[in-house]
């Protein structure tokens, strides 16, 4: 294909790299659930700008991320490499939770600061296992994807999600495996990380977990710092679902509290009273909503003993792939622990020597 670099301003060519970046290698193409998570709203933002209109000249424009000449077949590649990772509830449209909407306003930070301080003393309190560096943490989820490669969001089954993570500090080039409705695929490295990936941000470990301040104002600070960036995308949502990618696993309960006092800080965090996950559990709902994507990301709790139940988003208003209402991610935690060998399922399957959340 015509390499058309010279045609392009800086700023374009620099998104036609980040795309370029986002796709597989051959020999690295398995990704893991947290990955396709991270990459799915990206890949949306693309789709949107390639099929929506002209925006009018009376509207504000929308800087979205993509490419000055992206091609199908690089949408499409990246379609596939998300399809069994975004996740989606019911029958891939819902009502917008009444009376839960919120665009960051001074007052609405008050009853979400309230809820996570109650959910950050419940997690702190928490008993969890030792883990070491030559185990894997394991979880069990319920998921729904969606098929993007016709850009509309197309719903699958509820299916079975099982992951182990190996703990070992890295860098690794094999970060565990996965189990989707009983089909096994290893997790590579993340793309780029041709020596392994090390434990971080992308590779959470129980030990890196523990290393992490658990002063709220200095976790909130370097998550700030260290949270990946892309252009025109909110910050603040940024960090809001960084922290999201970090809940529901077997975590430190000091280093869990700290997540949740730190999220109250980030502006338009509001509470979300009709939040469900997945299995369509009702809890406790934290919330932010990515008002220039037109994106609200929820996070499901407990009624009553504050553990994490899972989370959702969803779109807020019409987009080329959706209308407001659909669903774009859903998960439900069923099951964590701690296990020797990757593969090996725990002797209690429901989670309950080991926690949900920790």
């Amino acid at each position: 294909m015509k390499d058309n670099t010279d045609s392009v301003s800086p700023e374009r060519q620099g998104d036609r790299e980040e795309i370029a970046r986002l796709l597989p290698v051959p020999a690295d193409w398995d990704l893991s659930h947290e990955q396709h998570l991270r990459h799915k709203e990206l890949l949306m933002h693309h789709i949107d700008r390639d099929q929506a209109a002209p925006t009018p000249p009376t509207r504000p424009a929308r800087r979205l991320l993509r490419p000055a000449l992206l091609v199908p077949a690089t949408a499409l590649a990246l379609a596939g490499v998300l399809t069994a990772g975004i996740a989606l509830s019911g029958n891939g449209h819902d009502r917008r939770p009444t009376g839960s909407a919120s665009h960051g306003a001074a007052g609405d930070m008050q009853p979400a600061a309230a809820l996570l301080d109650q959910i950050s003393t419940a997690a702190g309190k928490r008993d969890t296992p030792t883990v070491r560096d030559d185990q894997f943490v394991y979880t069990r989820e319920k998921v729904r994807g969606a098929d993007l490669t016709t850009g509309k969001a197309v719903v699958s089954p509820l299916m079975n999600y099982e992951k182990w993570i190996a703990q070992e500090p890295g860098p690794l080039r094999k970060q565990g495996l996965t189990r989707e409705d009983g089909e096994t695929s290893v997790i590579n490295a993340d793309l780029g990380d041709t020596k392994g990936t090390p434990a971080g941000m992308s590779r959470p470990t129980y030990k890196w977990l523990s290393s992490l301040s658990t002063d709220p104002a200095k976790l909130l600070a370097y998550l700030y710092a260290k949270t990946p960036t892309a252009q025109g995308r909110e910050r603040d949502q940024a960090v809001f679902e960084q922290i999201g990618s970090l809940l529901g696993g077997v975590m430190p309960p000091r280093t869990a509290a700290a997540l949740y006092r730190a999220a109250a800080k980030i502006p338009g965090v509001t509470r979300a009273p009709q939040a469900r996950d997945a299995i369509g559990r009702k809890g406790l709902g934290i919330a932010r909503d990515d008002t220039r994507y037109g994106i609200r990301t929820e996070w499901v709790f407990d009624e009553k003993d504050y553990t994490y139940l899972g989370s959702r988003s969803y779109l807020t208003k019409d987009l080329s792939y959706g209308k407001a209402g659909t669903l774009l991610s859903s998960s439900a935690e069923i099951a964590h622990a701690v296990v020797d060998e990757a593969g090996r399922q725990p002797a209690d399957a429901k989670g309950a020597a080991t926690g949900r959340e920790s």
